[in-house]
């Protein structure tokens, strides 16, 4: 091999080194967010559940009756 390809080869493992470094970063992000998300969506749900039963206290009882034309 000659000086060139050698620089050439160097230069790749450098930036396949680099790379690899990049995706396990960006899979640590990845996994963090994830966390993130699914606390998030578990409080939402909570908190969709509590809106929903406070509907239901706060709505008023609507008696069933019959129009006044029958």
């Amino acid at each position: 091999m000659n000086g060139t390809d050698a620089e050439r080869i160097v230069e790749l493992e450098i930036r396949i080194a680099e790379q690899e470094k990049t995706i396990e970063e960006l899979s640590g992000q990845i996994t963090e967010q994830w966390k993130t998300i699914e606390a998030m969506r578990k409080k939402l749900d909570a908190l969709t559940d509590r809106f929903l039963v406070l509907e239901e206290q706060a709505a008023p009882d609507i008696p069933v009756t019959k129009p006044p034309h029958w």
